[in-house]
């Protein structure tokens, strides 16, 4: 009976696609709300073109256009000039999950998971039925033209027709063309507008233009020829990796010893260093043997305090031989190492001290770009950034914090511009990092006493190799202690620069009013000298102004009477 039973609950047993999953799932991936959806589906086309055009140092020209079909029936056109795609990748770039060039590597991006432009083409199709219309060119003699699904059964891209044409002028990059229903196009703190605008903000080296459906162009002009340096790929950090990393990847080297394999493959790890690790997995196997907890409990402290030495001279002739079997684990075969031994080696690494991890393959906007970009596009009175010493999270992820501050100008109200890897992230705010490590400062310190009706405007762009998101979405930064504690230390920094300028300003203010009245009492002090000296009032009023003068330097006057 139990038998059939199993039987019958197992007939619809069905193995999914990673394209059939997210299909069902498309809000993990931030398609849920008719505004949000058409905003992703934007940002992972722009974030495409960014990343190609740098990664081939090309200054980025994006043009996206908006066609109203319908009632939230849209179509979305995304222009670049990059280096374009090559025929044989068409198909996987943007019809395949989980493929790309980054996915697999340690290195920062702005994506990360080899899911976004693939997962917009199936977002459109699931709305609209149709296929993506690519029309690409690598600068050679050929225009290709295809029209791309997704079989999300095998998590495959299809091209449903192809034309070639011939490319008399060399044009190169790639145009996307894509119909999406179930949307809605608004000029709204989270639509399309405002996301191009924070883009432009970040990425001062990027021209980026916008045709809205009623046609009016909306520029964002270039505000630096600087075109970042492309990020270095980054061997892992040893405490930075979980005995799955390393189990994984001790399969996957062409090394030929686990020696060479530690070595070779992850940062900070030199051959004087596996022999620290050799002596630490040996410490860890014999002090796991003692039964008496106690015992145990003495024997960790003294390895958490680096006596690793003395605990395996301790054990005396058992303490030789369990070295001896630990070094013929550096010399056997990668794929040979064996869970349990890697778990120890990961153990080991815990209690091991290494350099921080290298921080050359993280790349900041740099703080004159980033006061260019909000110079450029906010227009405000007074402008400060801060570009923050490279940390790590969670023991050895490399990350970056970078803020500034906007104040002012044109601005008007309280704005909060939140960044990863200089991408903007206008959704689930109230979850981010980001969010809390800016309210959390006492901004009544630095001379803002009202904080949301201050013509204020905080930037934070969090780099790293891994940003821990919340959620496949990408719109949210979890709460990492390090991370926080940056962001909070840089805003106080930047702090300290708004509430000099704003002393400047009012003391220098109070001096143009003091001026002024000092002005309003010339005449009657130079009437009244005139009587008792007898001389001409003009004569003696040129004397007084003279003083005035002298009290208030004129360069600082002059400054103070144009910001009043």
């Amino acid at each position: 009976m139990a038998k059939s039973e199993a039987k019958e609950l197992f007939k619809e047993f069905k193995i999914q696609s990673v394209s059939e999953f997210f299909r069902r799932n498309a809000a993990m991936l931030g398609y849920t709300g008719k505004v949000r959806s058409f905003t992703t589906l934007i940002h992972e086309a722009v974030t495409n073109a960014l990343d190609a055009c740098e990664e081939a140092g090309i200054l980025p020209y994006v043009k996206v256009e908006i066609e109203e079909l319908g009632k939230e029936h849209y179509k979305l056109i995304v222009e670049d000039n990059g280096p374009g795609i090559p025929e044989k990748f068409i198909s996987h770039v943007f019809g395949k999950m989980l493929a790309g060039t980054k996915a697999h590597r340690n290195i920062q991006s702005r994506g990360q998971q080899g899911i976004g432009i693939s997962g917009a083409v199936m977002f459109a199709q699931m709305t609209s039925g149709k296929a993506t219309r690519v029309i690409t060119s690598t600068g050679g003699d050929e225009i290709i033209e295809a029209w791309v699904m997704i079989d999300v059964e095998k998590n495959e891209g299809k091209v449903v027709k192809k034309i070639k044409h011939p490319n008399p002028t060399g044009w190169r990059g790639t145009r996307i063309e894509m119909e999406v229903k179930d949307v809605r196009y608004i000029r709204s703190k989270q639509g399309p507008y405002w996301y191009l605008k924070l883009t432009a903000i970040a990425n001062p080296h990027a021209h980026i233009e916008l045709i809205e459906p009623d046609g009016k162009l909306i520029v964002f002009p270039r505000g630096s020829e600087e075109i970042p340096k492309p990020p270095e790929e980054m061997k892992p950090h040893p405490r930075g990796v979980i005995t799955d990393d390393l189990f994984r990847m001790a399969k996957k080297t062409r090394r030929s010893t686990v020696k060479r394999f530690l070595v070779g493959e992850f940062s900070r790890i030199s051959s004087q260093k596996v022999s620290e690790i050799v002596k630490y997995v040996a410490a860890l196997r014999l002090i796991n043997g003692v039964e008496e907890e106690q015992k145990k409990k003495q024997l960790y402290e003294r390895l958490a305090n680096g006596e690793v030495d003395i605990i395996l001279k301790s054990f005396g002739k058992r303490g030789k031989q369990t070295l001896r079997q630990v070094e013929k684990i550096m010399e056997k075969e990668p794929s040979k190492l064996t869970w349990h031994e890697a778990e120890e080696i990961i153990e080991a690494f815990k209690y091991i001290k290494f350099l921080a991890p290298p921080t050359s393959g993280l790349r900041p906007i740099g703080e004159e770009n980033i006061e260019k970009g909000l110079t450029n596009i906010l227009n405000p009175e007074f402008v400060t950034s801060l570009t923050r010493s490279p940390k790590v999270y969670r023991g050895g992820i490399p990350f970056q914090v970078e803020v500034a501050l906007a104040f002012g100008g044109s601005l008007s109200g309280f704005d909060i511009l939140r960044y990863a890897n200089r991408v903007p992230l206008l959704f689930d705010a109230g979850s981010c990092v980001t969010t809390s490590a800016v309210r959390s400062v006492d901004w009544k310190r630095y001379k803002v006493d009202n904080l949301e009706d201050a013509p204020m405007v905080v930037f934070v762009n969090v780099i790293s190799v891994h940003v821990p998101y919340t959620s496949t979405g990408k719109q949210s930064i979890a709460s990492e202690e390090e991370i926080y504690e940056e962001i909070r230390l840089a805003l106080m920094e930047i702090g300290r620069r708004l509430k000099k300028y704003l002393s400047g300003k009012h003391r220098k203010l109070h001096q143009v009013k003091r001026r002024r009245t000092l002005e309003k009492y010339v005449d009657e002090v130079a009437e009244a000298l005139s009587i008792l000296t007898e001389k001409p009032k003009e004569e003696i009023k040129p004397y007084f102004l003279g003083l005035i003068e002298k009290k208030f330097e004129a360069p600082e006057v002059e400054a103070a009477e144009g910001e009043a």
